[in-house]
């Protein structure tokens, strides 16, 4: 006999259906463990530690610290659910600081967050709670399910300040037919207000907003940290190559930056290229920031090719406003964006 689908889409009584939660200790996943205990179902929250505390981390507003811990410990209780905690802090740094360290040496701007969810939250988490038999890995995460042919597909969320589709765009098919978002449908408002009904502690609890491992955004002291000649000097030149200036190191660099550059003009200077080979920074006027181009690699397909046969609309950063574009993928999965507009 076919049972009818309980609310995460599986034919399986609640009761029957072990799911777990990816608890960081904020509202959001707090929530959403709350939400599965009062739908009745079978519920084990799991807080990944990620990284080893500093004074500056504690009193900064970032997630995976070691209050966050004693935050999500202190939600399962008041929930009665079991609770596990992962100390992952070496896998952390392998995957996620290592290369965060690595791509702004090479000039670059990486995303630690995305490179967070490809490893330890949705590789290495994923393979826990496959190994403890669950039905499915839920998350606190902004990003709508919608489930078609059997098979579900991630959308943005109906809170579009909040939608998290963005850091997720290298989560794999299979992940993502394991994967479970309550929170896709809902406001942040209903959320806190949900917390605030269940009583829990972290229902008032500011959002992170600093890279977890960065306090107060000071990243150049990280990287100098982990890679001590990460600051060399070097020059600043003109886009005739004219040098025009001395930087401190191409790590307090970014393309597109305006502020920092230290290099006086009628006109505002922005950084334009950056070349990390001869350490060589590359400032013009805004105009010379404009790409109608933008090449794409490591792309994950979660639909058919068919489909970028039209005009669609891309994101060229999380908080950016969509822009039309024609996409053509390539055999070997590289595609070439061209915007419509610079």
């Amino acid at each position: 006999m076919n049972l009818e689908l309980n609310s995460i889409g599986l034919d399986k009584k609640p009761s029957d259906t072990k799911v777990i939660v990816a608890m960081s200790g904020g509202v959001d996943s707090s929530t959403v463990a709350g939400l599965m205990k009062m739908q009745g179902y079978n519920v084990t929250g799991i807080t990944l530690k990620l990284y080893n505390d500093s004074k500056e981390v504690v009193k900064s507003k970032v997630c995976c610290s070691g209050q966050d811990v004693i935050d999500a410990k202190r939600v399962a209780h008041k929930l009665d659910i079991d609770h596990k905690i992962l100390y992952y802090q070496d896998k952390f740094k392998q995957g996620v600081i290592d290369n965060f360290v690595e791509s702004y040496l090479k000039g670059e701007t990486p995303i630690p967050c995305v490179q967070c969810n490809q490893t330890v939250k949705f590789k290495d988490l994923y393979e826990v709670a496959k190994d403890l038999n669950a039905d499915a890995l839920i998350t606190g995460h902004y990003v709508k399910n919608i489930t078609i042919n059997e098979k579900n597909n991630m959308y943005r969320a109906v809170d579009e300040n909040r939608d998290q589709s963005y850091f997720l765009f290298s989560t794999t098919k299979s992940q993502l037919n394991y994967l479970r978002f309550p929170l896709g449908g809902m406001l942040k408002d209903e959320t806190r207000q949900i917390a605030k009904e269940l009583e829990l502690n972290v229902a008032e609890k500011p959002d992170s907003q600093d890279i977890c491992f960065v306090p107060n955004g000071d990243y150049a002291s990280v990287i100098q940290k982990f890679n001590p000649k990460s600051l060399q000097k070097g020059n600043i030149k003109d886009l005739n190559g004219k040098v025009i200036g001395v930087h401190d190191g191409i790590i307090n660099f970014t393309i597109g930056q305006r502020k920092g550059i230290k290099v006086s003009n009628e006109e505002p200077f922005y950084v334009i290229r950056i070349d990390a080979e001869k350490n060589e920074i590359y400032i013009g006027p805004k105009e010379e920031l404009a790409r109608i181009d933008i090449n794409l690699k490591n792309s994950n397909l979660l639909t058919n090719k068919e489909e970028f046969n039209e005009n669609i609309l891309v994101k060229v950063r999380s908080t950016g406003k969509l822009l039309d574009a024609k996409v053509n993928i390539e055999d070997n999965n590289n595609v070439k964006v061209s915007l419509l507009k610079p």
